[in-house]
Protein backbone atom coordinates (compact mmCIF):
# COMPACT_ATOMS: atom_id res chain seq x y z
CA UNK A 1 0.00 0.00 0.00
CA UNK A 2 1.04 3.57 -0.58
CA UNK A 3 -0.16 6.89 0.77
CA UNK A 4 -3.75 8.17 0.98
CA UNK A 5 -3.40 9.76 -2.46
CA UNK A 6 -2.06 6.56 -3.99
CA UNK A 7 -4.30 3.90 -2.42
CA UNK A 8 -8.02 3.41 -2.94
CA UNK A 9 -10.42 2.39 -0.22
CA UNK A 10 -11.16 -0.74 -2.27
CA UNK A 11 -7.47 -1.69 -2.14
CA UNK A 12 -7.39 -1.14 1.62
CA UNK A 13 -10.50 -3.30 2.06
CA UNK A 14 -8.90 -6.07 -0.01
CA UNK A 15 -5.67 -5.91 1.98
CA UNK A 16 -7.51 -6.13 5.30
CA UNK A 17 -9.72 -8.97 4.04
CA UNK A 18 -6.65 -10.87 2.86
CA UNK A 19 -4.94 -10.39 6.21
CA UNK A 20 -8.04 -11.68 8.06
CA UNK A 21 -8.52 -14.64 5.70
CA UNK A 22 -4.88 -15.74 5.95
CA UNK A 23 -5.28 -16.01 9.72
CA UNK A 24 -8.75 -17.62 9.63
CA UNK A 25 -10.12 -14.79 11.77
CA UNK A 26 -13.39 -14.27 9.91
CA UNK A 27 -14.96 -16.75 12.33
CA UNK A 28 -14.42 -14.15 15.09
CA UNK A 29 -15.34 -11.10 13.04
CA UNK A 30 -19.06 -10.89 13.60
CA UNK A 31 -20.58 -7.40 13.94
CA UNK A 32 -20.74 -7.51 17.76
CA UNK A 33 -17.13 -8.57 18.23
CA UNK A 34 -15.90 -6.03 15.69
CA UNK A 35 -17.79 -3.25 17.50
CA UNK A 36 -16.29 -4.39 20.80
CA UNK A 37 -12.79 -4.41 19.27
CA UNK A 38 -13.42 -1.00 17.74
CA UNK A 39 -14.48 0.42 21.10
CA UNK A 40 -11.38 -1.01 22.77
CA UNK A 41 -9.12 0.58 20.19
CA UNK A 42 -10.88 3.95 20.52
CA UNK A 43 -10.21 3.70 24.25
CA UNK A 44 -6.53 3.04 23.57
CA UNK A 45 -6.36 6.11 21.34
CA UNK A 46 -8.18 8.22 23.93
CA UNK A 47 -5.68 7.06 26.54
CA UNK A 48 -2.89 8.70 24.51
CA UNK A 49 -4.54 12.08 25.18
CA UNK A 50 -5.66 11.61 28.77
CA UNK A 51 -4.99 14.56 31.05
CA UNK A 52 -3.76 16.97 28.41
CA UNK A 53 -5.55 20.16 27.41
CA UNK A 54 -6.70 20.94 23.87
CA UNK A 55 -3.58 22.79 22.76
CA UNK A 56 -1.30 20.16 24.28
CA UNK A 57 -3.16 17.46 22.38
CA UNK A 58 -2.01 18.92 19.04
CA UNK A 59 1.60 18.94 20.18
CA UNK A 60 1.33 15.43 21.60
CA UNK A 61 -0.11 14.01 18.36
CA UNK A 62 2.74 15.54 16.36
CA UNK A 63 5.56 14.78 18.78
CA UNK A 64 8.13 12.20 17.68
CA UNK A 65 7.65 10.38 21.00
CA UNK A 66 3.91 9.82 20.47
CA UNK A 67 3.10 10.21 16.76
CA UNK A 68 3.76 6.56 15.91
CA UNK A 69 1.66 5.29 18.84
CA UNK A 70 -1.19 7.62 17.88
CA UNK A 71 -0.97 6.50 14.24
CA UNK A 72 -0.93 2.84 15.30
CA UNK A 73 -4.08 3.25 17.40
CA UNK A 74 -5.82 5.12 14.59
CA UNK A 75 -4.81 2.36 12.16
CA UNK A 76 -6.35 -0.25 14.48
CA UNK A 77 -9.57 1.77 14.64
CA UNK A 78 -9.72 2.23 10.88
CA UNK A 79 -9.00 -1.43 10.17
CA UNK A 80 -11.74 -2.62 12.53
CA UNK A 81 -14.19 -0.06 11.10
CA UNK A 82 -13.39 -1.14 7.55
CA UNK A 83 -13.68 -4.82 8.48
CA UNK A 84 -17.04 -4.06 10.16
CA UNK A 85 -18.24 -2.44 6.94
CA UNK A 86 -17.12 -5.47 4.94
CA UNK A 87 -18.82 -7.96 7.26
CA UNK A 88 -22.03 -5.89 7.26
CA UNK A 89 -21.94 -5.26 3.50
CA UNK A 90 -21.80 -1.50 3.99
CA UNK A 91 -20.36 0.53 1.15
CA UNK A 92 -18.33 3.08 3.09
CA UNK A 93 -18.34 5.77 0.39
CA UNK A 94 -22.11 5.52 -0.04
CA UNK A 95 -22.68 5.56 3.73
CA UNK A 96 -20.48 8.65 4.16
CA UNK A 97 -22.15 10.49 1.28
CA UNK A 98 -25.58 9.68 2.72
CA UNK A 99 -24.60 10.82 6.21
CA UNK A 100 -23.06 14.06 4.93
CA UNK A 101 -26.30 14.78 3.08
CA UNK A 102 -28.30 14.24 6.29
CA UNK A 103 -25.84 16.36 8.29
CA UNK A 104 -26.07 19.18 5.73
CA UNK A 105 -29.79 19.38 6.54
CA UNK A 106 -29.20 19.11 10.30
CA UNK A 107 -26.35 21.60 10.29
CA UNK A 108 -27.09 24.33 7.74
CA UNK A 109 -24.08 26.58 7.20
CA UNK A 110 -25.91 29.74 8.23
CA UNK A 111 -26.71 28.24 11.67
CA UNK A 112 -23.84 25.83 12.28
CA UNK A 113 -20.79 27.72 11.04
CA UNK A 114 -18.42 28.29 13.94
CA UNK A 115 -20.77 26.58 16.41
CA UNK A 116 -20.26 23.33 18.29
CA UNK A 117 -23.93 23.04 19.23
CA UNK A 118 -25.82 19.87 18.39
CA UNK A 119 -28.32 20.22 15.54
CA UNK A 120 -31.32 20.26 17.89
CA UNK A 121 -29.90 23.28 19.71
CA UNK A 122 -28.99 25.47 16.74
Amino acid sequence: MGTDTETTLHEIKQTISGFVEERDWLQYHDPKNLVMALMSEVGELADQFRWVNNSESHALAASPDHAEEVADELADIMMFAIEFASVCNIDISTAIASKLKKNAVRYPIDKAKGSCKKYDRL
